[in-house]
């Protein structure tokens, strides 16, 4: 990847840290760390940085910011992973910091292609939850699918194949239409025998059942249900026997 956008590699020993931002992208457990480590190395008055955590505020750089720097917390809404070069174009950036430094981070975004936003630094770990369920939970959820679709016989590849034409269709619903709107199955139409025979099957696969009650719970909070109150009924009825074994 250095060599790609003709970069180097640097240690703390070498590292000539002469930019007017820096901009630290680690794992949020070390930034603060790693910050401190850096801040008596040169004069950080008159220069910006940047974390990118989405669940910490800029107060991890606050040994720069006793060093005089101006910074803030930048973090896309994108999920990143190898083998994959996402878009920023359009891509929401959580900003949150210093005045200066957030005026910065507008002007980056602005170049990226990117929006950026405002949020405050108490927010931080429930944007960054609601950045979970988008992603990286809904990964999760595909993938229990995918377990459940072995007990039919099929590998997890077949199941990634069979599945993935009424999940772009759902999430195709669900940017043209809203969550009302592209919400279907047993619960909309209120068929509480379907539910009841899901989750009979789903007591042999107790991960499987325990995400399906879950959703099917914030379903019938959150989405248009029929027979709405059989339906709680049996969901928290199931939940509660659970709970005895």
């Amino acid at each position: 990847m250095a060599g790609k956008v003709e970069a180097s590699a640097s240690t703390s020993a070498n590292a000539r840290l002469d930019a007017d931002l820096v901009w630290f992208c680690l794992p949020d457990r070390e930034i603060a760390a790693v910050s401190q480590a850096l801040a008596s190395l040169i004069d950080w008055r008159r220069k910006t940085a940047f974390h990118s955590s989405g669940a910490l505020a800029s107060d991890e750089l606050k040994a720069l910011r006793r060093r005089g720097a101006a910074v803030a917390s930048v973090h896309p809404m994108m999920t990143f992973v190898s083998g994959s070069i996402p878009s920023l174009k359009g891509v929401p950036f959580a900003v949150e910091g210093d005045a200066a430094a957030v005026r910065v981070a507008r002007q980056i975004v602005k170049c990226l292609g990117g929006e950026a936003f405002t949020i405050r630094k108490q927010h931080k770990a429930a944007y960054h939850a609601w950045g979970a369920f988008a992603s990286p939970l809904l990964v999760a959820t595909l993938v229990t699918a995918e377990q459940l679709a072995r007990s039919i016989g099929l590998s997890a590849a077949q199941a990634r194949d069979r599945m993935l034409p009424i999940v772009r269709q759902t999430l195709a619903n669900y940017e043209a239409l809203g969550p009302a709107g592209a919400f279907s199955g047993p619960i909309v139409r209120g068929d509480a025998e379907v539910v009841r025979k899901h989750l009979q099957v789903l007591r042999n696969a107790p991960e499987a059942r325990d995400v399906y009650l879950a959703l099917a719970r914030a379903a019938l909070r959150y989405l248009p249900a029929q027979n709405r109150a059989k339906l709680k009924g049996m969901l928290e009825r199931r939940l509660f026997r659970k709970l005895l074994v």
